[in-house]
């Protein structure tokens, strides 16, 4: 069963911006890591490439778009080349892989909610697997990297825009409203919320009433 929520030119769109955005992070954090160039483009492509993969394989629309689309595997070299040749000086690099994690985080969440559906998944199921979209790159790049995945210690709240804009989207498939302008509405939400919790330091709770003398881990 397949639901066309979208003429297909515009959900290649989405998925075009979200691999170049979340591939610009992946590349950043490289930069900050002292990668090398294969460092940088391995990492540019997992963190593009990655929840996409998971999200076609779960909906059996193989071969992944990653591996259909030359768009899709190129995209993530370019950005990396960019990155390589044009990155901002250290110092800014923190900022900029934040704003670019933030718009990847935006666009995934709501393109891989949709083809969800589109591929015949309930509401729930393909909110679902548009949070796993959004994040299933970035915690492959955290393993990579040498870091604890963001999605597990959710600092500064990772998922949980991710959450709010898959959420938004099947709210409207729900009540019949999804569109151009309420698609941007559940991106820009997802997006600000993540900046928000950047700037405010806000994250999910912790075990509740938790009294470790253990301090926690970086």
């Amino acid at each position: 069963m397949s639901h066309d929520l979208f003429p297909p030119g515009i959900q290649h769109a989405l998925d075009l911006a979200g691999i170049f955005v979340f591939a610009t992070a992946g590349a950043l954090l490289a930069v900050r890591k002292n990668f090398d160039v294969f460092g940088i483009c391995v990492l540019a492509l997992v963190t593009a490439l990655g929840g996409g993969l998971l999200r076609d394989l779960v909906i059996g629309a193989v071969p992944p778009a990653a591996f259909g689309e030359l768009s899709f595997f190129l995209t993530p070299l370019v950005a990396a080349a960019l990155v390589f040749f044009l990155h901002p000086e250290v110092q800014r690099i923190n900022r900029a892989i934040n704003v670019f994690d933030a718009a990847g985080l935006g666009l995934f969440c709501v393109s891989g909610t949709t083809k969800a559906y589109e591929y015949g998944l309930g509401l729930t199921a393909s909110a679902a697997l548009g949070v796993a979209t959004a994040v299933g790159g970035g915690v492959m790049r955290d393993v990579l990297a040498g870091g604890v995945p963001s999605l597990l210690r959710d600092r500064e709240m990772y998922a949980v825009p991710a959450v709010v804009g898959a959420s938004m989207v099947a709210l409207f498939i729900g009540f019949d409203k999804l569109n151009g302008f309420t698609t941007g509405v559940a991106i820009v939400t997802a997006f600000v919320l993540r900046l928000l919790a950047i700037r405010y330091h806000w994250r999910a709770p912790l075990a509740w009433n938790r009294r470790s003398a253990v301090a926690e881990e970086p």
